[in-house]
């Protein structure tokens, strides 16, 4: 049975027996049958606990542990620490401000309450990396890793489903650019289970490519990952649960998705794109410089010849035709940077 299920019995149950109470009351005041009216709101309150119930018990509890599940524990420690300051402030208010006469004496101290209580959580939580460094730098043998365990501990990178599947994450992550921890969410987890279920042969071997990719990614202890249930309500596409989600969370989503990208950036999300990346870090080639390349195709223009660079950059070679499936020299003529990479036009050495 589902908890919104006993929480309607459990209702029905004590309205019913309000509903007696007061129905017995009432008729006691009218003089009337008092056996007839506690039948009356009793049912009344049954009909009252059956419907409500889950709105004020159940509901508002779920709501309060998602809304707690999306909130970092250093979030959730500083507001912590902030509600204590706040309240030990209040209270060192609340003494002289009670002394003043009525109604002030009565109203500002509990006023004082909400007011500092309110500043202590906000100024605690804006401010919760420099108090978190603060603390760390009071460690004995800390001092060193002072800097990146304030990062580390401070950043969530929610992982797309493509970006998994990609594989190349885990050859990042090792390397050591890559800081704090990646957390993917149940529902990310769930697509890539049902892609490696997929009758097609194909979307079947990328799903499981990426079950292997997930379990390198626990294995490596460079980046932490985090597996989370954590929902986004109302929202069914798994591309819009993580734009949701990051917004939520303020984290950064890391893909190679184009479409998920252009909806994040129009939505103030911050990405991390790996096909950007790569091209970052593609070599530098300049008009006039050298270059051995192997020409493997034809180009889409009449007498182009087509090759890849180690790092799959393409090379477009005018007059290559003729040399197809031979390595030779070619010297660069322009680097076209593209939203789909880069690409390089060169033509053969004489």
């Amino acid at each position: 049975m589902s908890a919104d299920f006993i929480a309607r019995l459990v209702g029905m149950v004590v309205f019913a027996g309000l509903g007696v109470y007061w129905g017995i009351y009432v008729g006691n005041l009218g003089g009337e049958n008092q056996a007839l009216y506690g039948v009356i709101f009793a049912l009344v309150g049954a009909l009252i606990g059956l419907v409500i119930t889950p709105y004020i018990s159940t509901r508002p509890v779920r709501a309060l542990r998602g809304l707690l599940g999306r909130v970092s524990s250093q979030t959730l420690v500083s507001g912590f620490i902030g509600l204590l300051a706040g309240l030990i402030v209040a209270a060192l208010f609340a003494f002289p401000i009670s002394a003043l006469p009525p109604p002030f004496g009565d109203v500002l101290p509990l006023i004082g309450v909400l007011l500092f209580s309110y500043l202590g959580i906000a100024v605690f939580i804006m401010r919760q990396d420099d108090i978190f460094s603060v603390f760390r730098m009071t460690l004995p043998g800390r001092e060193g890793d002072v800097a990146g365990e304030m990062v580390d501990n401070g950043r969530t990178i929610l992982l797309d489903t493509s970006v998994i599947i990609d594989g190349r994450i885990s050859d990042i992550s090792r390397t050591g650019f890559l800081f704090g921890t990646f957390l993917i969410p149940r529902f990310v987890l769930n697509e890539l289970q049902y892609i490696a279920d997929s009758a097609d042969s194909m979307r079947r071997q990328r799903g499981r490519r990426g079950m292997e990719v997930l379990s390198e990614l626990q294995k490596d202890a460079t980046v932490p990952v985090r597996i989370s249930d954590i929902d986004v309500e109302g929202v069914r596409e798994v591309d819009d649960k993580l734009v949701v989600l990051a917004r939520q969370m303020k984290a950064p989503i890391m893909t190679n998705d184009y479409n998920l990208n252009r909806i994040a950036e129009l939505q103030g999300v911050s990405v991390l794109n790996v096909n950007e990346l790569a091209n970052a870090v593609k070599s530098v080639l300049l008009p006039g410089e050298p270059l051995l390349v192997d020409i493997i195709q034809e180009g889409k223009e009449s007498g182009q010849g087509v090759g890849y660079l180690d790092d799959g950059t393409m090379v477009v070679v005018e007059d290559g035709r003729r040399r197809i499936n031979e390595q030779v020299t070619v010297t660069v003529t322009k680097v076209l940077q593209t939203a789909a990479g880069r690409m390089i036009f060169a033509h053969i050495s004489e």
